[in-house]
């Protein structure tokens, strides 16, 4: 079997980064990049491998490429702290560098587990590229939505890559605040006008897409409130969006109201 590297980026996952690298335990070489937790995470990483390094959080593209530089095999398989490689996944990895892969790149279904319930509609498959030769991949620069880039074909895995993102709602409100943050301020997104379609129209398409054309009806209430709180998640990115555009738009106004010549007798 060909050598794989398994490498994971981490803050503060002491709840269930044991269970994340339990789950490769058969890998050839485990990497951990921690960004200063100051929970137990790094102890635990510890007991699963020795190759745990320390660095400030620079973005999730930025950090993975990162991670991806500590790898010592060419085939890398790389997960987030919250995501657990279920058996079937592992076989057919191992099935699969046990003899040669016909792609540069696999990508692999990932299932959600929410509000107790794995989730096989309306946020399935969510299909997601993790296992790679490091030769033919690097990570984007981008500090929300990181993608690696492949330099060849891509195929396709059946099994599943489990996802434990969101333990509580609370978590959940939490992420779509910090993530719509990022979104909203991206470099790109200011280049764009400000749409009302956008922050009216977004909401509803993604509600529909999720709760009606992928059926998340069939996955019970769990599904109906990850519909509509991925719904809020496109609303609020799009008012965050207008708010940041109005504060860029003030200072503007407010230096032409002070260049006016002032008119004699005011």
């Amino acid at each position: 079997m060909k050598p794989l590297s398994v490498v994971v980026i981490c803050c503060n996952e002491a709840h269930r980064i044991g269970a994340c690298l339990a789950s490769v335990s058969w890998a050839d070489e485990i990497v951990v990049v921690d960004s200063f937790s100051s929970d137990a995470t790094v102890e635990i990483a510890g007991r699963y491998t020795d190759k745990v390094y320390r660095h400030e959080w620079r973005g999730y593209g930025p950090q993975k490429g990162l991670a991806l530089s500590y790898a010592s095999h060419e085939w890398v398989l790389s997960l987030d702290a919250d995501e657990v490689v279920s058996p079937e996944l592992a076989a057919e990895i191992q099935a699969l560098l046990s003899g040669s892969p016909r792609y540069s790149a696999y990508r692999m279904p990932r299932m959600s587990f929410y509000l107790g319930r794995y989730l096989s509609h309306c946020w399935y498959p969510d299909y997601k590229v993790r296992l790679f030769s490091a030769r033919a991949a690097r990570w984007d620069g981008s500090r929300l939505h990181e993608g690696v880039l492949i330099d060849g074909p891509i195929g396709t895995l059946k099994g599943n890559l489990l996802h434990y993102s969101f333990p509580t709602l609370e978590d959940h409100i939490a992420t779509i605040q910090e993530y719509t943050s990022l979104a909203a301020g991206e470099p790109s997104r200011h280049k764009r006008p400000f749409l009302l379609l956008k922050l009216v129209g977004s909401p509803l398409v993604m509600f529909f897409k999720l709760y009606v054309v992928k059926r998340g009806f069939l996955d019970g209430v769990p599904g109906l409130v990850a519909s509509v709180l991925s719904a809020f998640h496109e609303f609020v990115k799009y008012a965050k969006y207008y708010e940041l555009r109005l504060s860029a738009v003030r200072p503007l106004e407010d230096k032409r109201r002070e260049a006016r010549p002032t008119e004699p007798g005011a």
